[in-house]
């Protein structure tokens, strides 16, 4: 039998994602744009909260919205007439730094205050991989079942905000928020959790507080 030598082709490319991450973050700076990447599964409600908060919030906003086709979400997008690029990863389940930094040349960033970078819906590929945005905002839903922080613990170690979206449907699907939230803090104790809904607009205050924030901290 055959020993077949193990080749560390992971760790290169996750050094390689770091290293361009970083020069993506640099160009975010250099053009004075705050950018959130925003992960979640398939339907959290992630595109739904970008089109809210472009319509609250006093930023000039622009938008990559990465999937495995992205026309739809980018199309719902551009019907507010910001500036959006959407990004296909074909079979890919995550976006990555190099191809964040292809969509950027196709984006007018000193016009734009706040990028939001929508990444694939999943809640395990995108973990690893470094955009260069300066925040990571997680938005799960209760119809994922009041166990998803409990199932996918990565993503919320590195997260800054977390969404915990469509509270208003909790009791029909049987889920219990407030173990959400619970379940979240104890992954990431001092991760700031909101409960949203953005039929009822329950937490959206809060969620436009929490961003503001962070470009004021930054």
């Amino acid at each position: 039998m055959h020993k077949i030598a193990d080749i560390e082709i992971q760790h290169d490319i996750m050094v390689a994602n770091k290293k361009l991450a970083r020069r993506n973050q640099k160009i975010f700076d250099k053009a004075n744009t705050f950018s959130i990447d925003v992960l979640g599964a398939i339907g959290s409600g992630k595109t739904s909260l970008i089109e809210t908060l472009i319509q609250k919030m006093d930023y000039k906003i622009g938008v990559i919205a990465g999937d495995v086709i992205s026309k739809f979400d980018a199309g719902r997008i551009e019907r507010y007439n910001v500036p959006v690029v959407g990004l296909n990863t074909g079979k890919e389940c995550h976006l990555d730094a190099h191809l964040v930094e292809h969509a950027l040349p196709d984006l007018p960033l000193k016009d734009i205050d706040l990028l939001f970078i929508e990444n694939v819906g999943n809640l395990i590929c995108p973990v690893d991989f470094d955009l260069g945005s300066h925040i990571r905002m997680v938005v799960i839903s209760v119809t994922e079942g009041d166990d998803t922080a409990e199932k996918h613990p990565l993503i919320f170690k590195d997260a800054d905000l977390v969404i915990i979206n469509k509270v208003d449907i909790a009791d029909a699907v049987g889920a219990d928020s407030d173990k959400m939230v619970a379940d979240v803090k104890e992954i990431n104790p001092d991760i700031n959790v909101i409960k949203s809904s953005l039929k009822t607009g329950e937490g959206l205050d809060e969620i436009i507080s929490a961003i503001d924030g962070f470009i004021k901290d930054r």
